[in-house]
């Protein structure tokens, strides 16, 4: 006859439910400071155009990096993971930024 495997209680994982909510409060709060700025600077001049611009930008970032570390759990590996994941992202918006920089100055000027 086949060994009888004895059942053994398996420990339960506590849920995480309190970090969930602290990462819900902390998105909030930087959409809501996002709502803010849009609603309340002006975009009429060139400097507040860029303000918020610069400011989504930043703010975008801010919580893209804060869900990746919370939700991937990145935040709590080594710095050399975090560069190794980091560091190519970071090249990749370089070169989009690069080559939307670079064919911007060739719209209009079409040569037949």
């Amino acid at each position: 006859m086949a060994a009888h495997i004895e059942n053994t209680p398996t420990e339960r994982i506590k849920p995480q439910t309190k970090q969930l909510w602290k990462v819900f409060w902390i998105l909030l709060g930087v959409t809501a400071l996002e709502f803010l700025i849009a609603f309340t600077v002006s975009a009429n001049s060139l400097s507040g155009k860029w303000f918020k611009i610069g400011t989504f930008i930043i703010l975008t970032f801010v919580k893209s990096f804060y869900i990746v570390g919370t939700f991937m759990h990145l935040k709590d590996e080594v710095k050399s993971m975090i560069w190794s994941v980091v560091l190519p992202v970071i090249f990749v918006i370089w070169f989009l930024v690069a080559l939307v920089l670079l064919e911007g100055g060739y719209i209009g000027s079409v040569v037949y």
